[in-house]
Protein backbone atom coordinates (compact mmCIF):
# COMPACT_ATOMS: atom_id res chain seq x y z
CA UNK A 1 0.00 0.00 0.00
CA UNK A 2 1.08 3.39 -0.70
CA UNK A 3 1.74 4.88 2.90
CA UNK A 4 3.25 8.49 0.49
CA UNK A 5 5.80 9.51 -2.03
CA UNK A 6 8.88 9.30 -0.22
CA UNK A 7 8.58 5.52 0.94
CA UNK A 8 7.49 4.16 -2.21
CA UNK A 9 10.29 5.96 -4.13
CA UNK A 10 12.38 4.26 -1.37
CA UNK A 11 10.81 0.74 -2.01
CA UNK A 12 11.19 1.41 -5.54
CA UNK A 13 14.62 2.18 -5.96
CA UNK A 14 15.89 -0.71 -3.59
CA UNK A 15 13.69 -3.06 -5.21
CA UNK A 16 15.61 -1.82 -8.17
CA UNK A 17 18.74 -2.16 -6.90
CA UNK A 18 18.47 -5.91 -5.97
CA UNK A 19 16.64 -6.58 -9.23
CA UNK A 20 19.38 -5.55 -11.95
CA UNK A 21 21.72 -7.00 -9.10
CA UNK A 22 20.13 -10.38 -9.98
CA UNK A 23 18.96 -9.37 -13.52
CA UNK A 24 15.79 -10.09 -12.25
CA UNK A 25 12.34 -8.43 -14.03
CA UNK A 26 10.53 -6.47 -11.82
CA UNK A 27 6.92 -4.74 -11.83
CA UNK A 28 6.57 -2.11 -8.87
CA UNK A 29 3.58 -2.98 -7.42
CA UNK A 30 1.71 -0.25 -4.65
CA UNK A 31 -2.19 0.38 -3.98
CA UNK A 32 -3.45 3.39 -3.62
CA UNK A 33 -6.31 1.51 -1.71
CA UNK A 34 -6.83 -1.14 0.23
CA UNK A 35 -10.51 -1.80 0.29
CA UNK A 36 -10.44 -5.17 2.32
CA UNK A 37 -9.43 -3.68 5.85
CA UNK A 38 -10.95 -5.23 8.97
CA UNK A 39 -11.47 -2.36 10.36
CA UNK A 40 -13.65 0.48 8.56
CA UNK A 41 -11.12 3.11 10.12
CA UNK A 42 -7.81 1.74 9.29
CA UNK A 43 -5.82 3.78 6.66
CA UNK A 44 -6.81 2.41 3.24
CA UNK A 45 -4.36 4.66 1.04
CA UNK A 46 -4.18 7.92 -0.51
CA UNK A 47 -6.89 7.44 -3.37
CA UNK A 48 -7.08 6.89 -6.78
CA UNK A 49 -5.68 10.73 -7.48
CA UNK A 50 -2.64 10.82 -5.28
CA UNK A 51 -2.40 7.42 -5.48
CA UNK A 52 -1.66 7.61 -9.12
CA UNK A 53 0.45 10.40 -8.93
CA UNK A 54 2.88 8.49 -6.60
CA UNK A 55 3.56 5.89 -9.38
CA UNK A 56 3.58 7.85 -11.95
CA UNK A 57 6.71 9.03 -10.18
CA UNK A 58 8.07 6.23 -9.13
CA UNK A 59 7.52 4.96 -13.13
CA UNK A 60 9.38 8.39 -13.87
CA UNK A 61 12.25 8.64 -11.50
CA UNK A 62 13.21 4.82 -11.74
CA UNK A 63 12.29 3.56 -14.86
CA UNK A 64 10.67 0.84 -13.48
CA UNK A 65 7.08 -0.28 -15.08
CA UNK A 66 3.94 -0.25 -12.22
CA UNK A 67 0.92 -1.93 -11.54
CA UNK A 68 -1.52 -1.55 -8.95
CA UNK A 69 -5.06 -3.32 -8.18
CA UNK A 70 -8.68 -1.69 -9.63
CA UNK A 71 -11.71 -2.11 -7.70
CA UNK A 72 -14.17 -0.49 -9.50
CA UNK A 73 -14.88 -0.10 -13.21
CA UNK A 74 -14.51 3.81 -13.08
CA UNK A 75 -10.79 3.49 -11.77
CA UNK A 76 -9.74 2.08 -14.80
CA UNK A 77 -8.70 4.38 -17.52
CA UNK A 78 -7.31 6.55 -15.14
CA UNK A 79 -5.14 3.72 -14.05
CA UNK A 80 -4.35 2.78 -17.19
CA UNK A 81 -3.31 5.74 -18.69
CA UNK A 82 -0.10 5.45 -15.65
CA UNK A 83 0.35 2.09 -14.95
CA UNK A 84 2.03 -0.39 -17.44
CA UNK A 85 -0.24 -3.64 -16.01
CA UNK A 86 -3.78 -3.42 -14.09
CA UNK A 87 -4.73 -6.19 -11.61
CA UNK A 88 -7.73 -7.40 -10.10
CA UNK A 89 -7.93 -8.55 -6.78
CA UNK A 90 -9.01 -12.35 -6.46
CA UNK A 91 -12.36 -11.64 -5.16
CA UNK A 92 -12.88 -9.45 -8.10
CA UNK A 93 -12.19 -11.87 -10.52
CA UNK A 94 -15.86 -12.46 -12.04
CA UNK A 95 -16.77 -8.96 -12.16
CA UNK A 96 -17.82 -8.48 -15.61
CA UNK A 97 -17.82 -4.74 -15.69
CA UNK A 98 -14.31 -4.09 -13.95
CA UNK A 99 -12.61 -6.71 -16.69
CA UNK A 100 -14.30 -5.06 -19.45
CA UNK A 101 -12.89 -1.44 -18.68
CA UNK A 102 -9.50 -2.50 -17.46
CA UNK A 103 -9.02 -4.92 -20.99
CA UNK A 104 -10.50 -1.70 -22.23
CA UNK A 105 -7.83 0.57 -21.29
CA UNK A 106 -4.93 -1.48 -23.67
CA UNK A 107 -2.71 -2.48 -20.79
CA UNK A 108 -1.69 -5.72 -19.95
CA UNK A 109 -4.42 -7.19 -17.11
CA UNK A 110 -3.17 -9.38 -14.42
CA UNK A 111 -6.18 -11.59 -12.79
CA UNK A 112 -5.64 -13.27 -9.36
CA UNK A 113 -7.32 -16.26 -9.38
CA UNK A 114 -9.04 -16.52 -5.78
CA UNK A 115 -9.27 -20.30 -4.28
CA UNK A 116 -13.20 -20.51 -5.09
CA UNK A 117 -12.28 -20.28 -8.55
CA UNK A 118 -11.67 -24.23 -10.08
CA UNK A 119 -8.59 -23.53 -12.45
CA UNK A 120 -10.82 -24.28 -15.35
CA UNK A 121 -13.53 -21.26 -14.36
CA UNK A 122 -10.80 -19.07 -15.38
CA UNK A 123 -11.55 -19.48 -19.34
CA UNK A 124 -14.87 -17.63 -18.12
CA UNK A 125 -12.70 -14.66 -17.12
CA UNK A 126 -10.14 -14.86 -20.46
CA UNK A 127 -13.44 -14.55 -22.63
CA UNK A 128 -14.51 -11.62 -20.78
CA UNK A 129 -11.02 -9.80 -21.24
CA UNK A 130 -11.10 -10.89 -24.56
CA UNK A 131 -14.25 -9.25 -25.13
CA UNK A 132 -13.16 -6.17 -23.86
CA UNK A 133 -10.02 -6.03 -26.17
Amino acid sequence: MIEDAASALAIARQLKTIAEARRLPLVFKASFDKANRTSVRAFRGPGLDQGLEVLARVKAETGLPVTTDIHEPSQAAAAGAVCDLLQIPAFLARQTDLLLAAAATGRAVHVKKGQFLAPGDMQHVIAKLEAGG
